[in-house]
């Protein structure tokens, strides 16, 4: 009997629903390869939710995802909410509530170098070659979720950090647990000189590793982090920080692979997962064909090997070696010769119909 599993597909805004396209066009050849049924069912959220109900995350799209195995994200965003900091309803309240409604506490994002676009990053090559490390981000605690205020004549505003116990344990035994599975070693980017929430966050942690005595766990201050991530970016393996701090650092940690078109990442929960590309919506590109759908279609990777279907997730991810080693990328990645957005989904599928994409 086929495994079957439901996927609910949020496109979103801008590129979204084209790099989204690219990513199902990819699961369907794994379907034929590996003998696997996923079921997928669209549903609205950001910008295009508003336009079509006035909110950017609607009942119906929550209750499609209550109902999902897994939930496949674009990105959100469009200028005319973007350059309008007055409005009230925005797009990205409906990434944040779709994060606290289903309990999506963890971030992951992998960041890797590939040796072919070396030279494309801003970064010295000798720097960054080799670096392979995974950001664990708090997701639905700290300051973005905290109670904010404004005094009534505009002159003083306040956003509230909080953090309970619980909620550092169960982040942080994710990362040590992927640690095992690494390099063993686990760094804590806080602020534990200045905020009471980092002190916690560095005591919980410190009181969890007692449980992990084969794994290395080393302290950052997030500003020595974010220059430690320039100047020696490989001595890290699993980070391990709050919901501000990783926004930051993840974004911060894209410059090393020269393209957010290449960084994909999970939300995970206790009962689901989301995947998604880092990048926004990118509006300026939408309807061109030329966003690069790699990340999302490593997304999808990794949404399989949260189904615990690894052996088609790496193919996914030695299709797309394949495609970097031959230069068949989009606009962002060689300005001279490329390939459109469709053009690349088209070739990772059919590696994986081929069943051999390592010697493809």
């Amino acid at each position: 009997m086929k495994i079957q599993k439901r996927i609910a597909v949020l496109a979103g805004d801008g590129i979204g629903p084209e790099v989204i396209d690219q990513a199902i066009k990819v699961l369907k050849a794994v379907e034929k390869t590996f003998g696997v049924d996923f079921i997928f069912k669209k549903g609205l959220v950001g910008a295009a939710a508003i336009d079509a109900t006035g909110n950017p995350l609607p009942d119906e799209t929550i209750a499609l995802c209550e109902k999902s195995d897994a939930i496949l994200f674009g990105a959100i965003g469009d200028p005319k909410y973007d350059n309008d900091p007055n409005a009230k309803v925005r797009p990205e309240q409906g990434l944040l509530k779709l994060r606290k409604t289903m309990g999506l506490f963890s971030n992951i994002r992998p960041v890797k170098a590939y040796d072919t676009l070396l030279h494309i990053s801003p970064l010295k090559a000798d720097n960054i070659k080799g670096v392979d490390f995974v950001v664990y981000r708090e997701l639905t605690g700290g300051i973005y979720f905290g109670k904010k205020t404004r005094s009534a004549d505009g002159q003083h505003a306040s956003d509230l950090c909080e953090y309970s116990a619980p909620e550092v344990e169960r982040i942080a035994n994710q990362a040590f647990m992927a640690a095992r599975l690494r390099r063993k070693k686990v760094t804590l980017v806080d602020k534990a000189n200045v905020l009471e929430t980092s002190r916690l966050w560095r005591d919980v942690v410190k009181k969890l590793a007692v449980s992990y005595p084969d794994i290395e766990l080393d302290f950052l201050f997030v500003d020595n982090a974010a220059m430690q991530m320039i100047l020696n970016p490989r001595q890290f393996d699993i980070i391990l920080t709050e919901n501000m701090f990783g926004d930051i650092i993840s974004d911060e940690a894209s410059v090393i692979t020269g393209s957010l078109g290449l960084l994909p990442s999970a939300s995970v929960g206790a009962k689901t997962a989301m995947f998604e590309p880092i990048h926004g919506s990118y509006p300026q590109a939408a309807g061109k064909n030329i966003a690069n759908p790699m990340a999302t279609i490593l997304s999808a990777a990794m949404m399989l090997d949260y189904f615990g279907l690894h052996e088609a997730a790496e193919a996914i991810r030695k299709s797309v070696d394949v495609l970097l080693e031959q230069n068949i990328v989009t606009k962002e990645l060689n300005w001279e010769k490329y390939y459109s957005t469709t053009d690349i989904g088209n070739r990772v599928a059919e590696l994986i119909l081929k069943h051999n994409p390592v010697n493809t």
